[in-house]
């Protein structure tokens, strides 16, 4: 049996460039891999959020998940897929690290650490799509909403909030929530009378969450 790497440091390995892994710097809107591309990488997000959308045969685009700084994507080319199956791009500026997929497989053998962290992501993950679908099945559209929000403000995850979130659309709310973009605008306006949130303009200068948005959820 193989001896363990003892001087393995998986923040150091996580925090830059290296054999097997490359680090990038991403603006806002711009992609980082294409559904339909070849599954040859995941990629841990060290800064910034990300969204996973996925566009039907018909055209139709549906945005799957969020993600922010910790946390993986295009882990399914562990599992045996060869193309991916949605798309991920930023929704703000983004530092992204690439580890190709021989690299990644090489160290969920032989590095407790790294398996550690990946297996916490997964289960994580799992945990936030279940639900996702229980707050899709059962919530209305203004509650799915103030909880996109809370998600994005980084309420309810270890750390400290998030005091202002980067820009976004009102379109890509409604994508998200699973509504019209009228909807969401009345919504927000709501929210902002009410004093859960507030901006200027178009999210100029980004959207500061308020934890009374919470107020939204746990009322009846």
């Amino acid at each position: 049996m193989k001896r363990k790497d003892q001087s393995f440091d998986l923040k150091a390995f996580l925090a830059g460039p290296g054999k097997g892994r490359t680090l990038g710097d991403y603006a806002k809107n711009q992609m980082i891999f294409l559904q339909g591309d070849p599954a040859d990488a995941i990629f841990y997000i060290q800064k910034g959020k990300i969204k996973l959308t996925v566009v039907s045969k018909e055209g139709k685009e549906a945005v799957v998940a969020l993600l922010g700084a910790g946390d993986f994507c295009g882990e399914g080319c562990l599992a045996g897929q060869s193309m991916r199956m949605a798309s991920a791009t930023t929704m703000g500026d983004c530092s992204i690290l690439r580890l190709e997929k021989a690299g990644v497989v090489h160290l969920l053998h032989e590095q407790p650490a790294f398996s550690e962290l990946l297996l916490h992501h997964l289960l994580s993950r799992n945990i936030r799509i279940e639900e996702d679908l229980v707050d899709q099945l059962f919530n209305s559209s203004e509650k799915r909403l103030a909880r996109v929000l809370l998600l994005l403000a980084n309420f309810g995850k270890e750390g400290t909030p998030e005091a202002v979130i980067p820009k976004v659309s009102q379109e890509t709310l409604a994508e998200i929530v699973g509504t019209t973009r009228s909807r969401v605008s009345f919504f927000m306006n709501r929210f902002r009378k009410l004093g859960f949130i507030q901006y200027s303009g178009k999210y100029d200068s980004g959207l500061e969450v308020h934890s009374s948005l919470l107020n939204v959820i746990l009322h009846d």
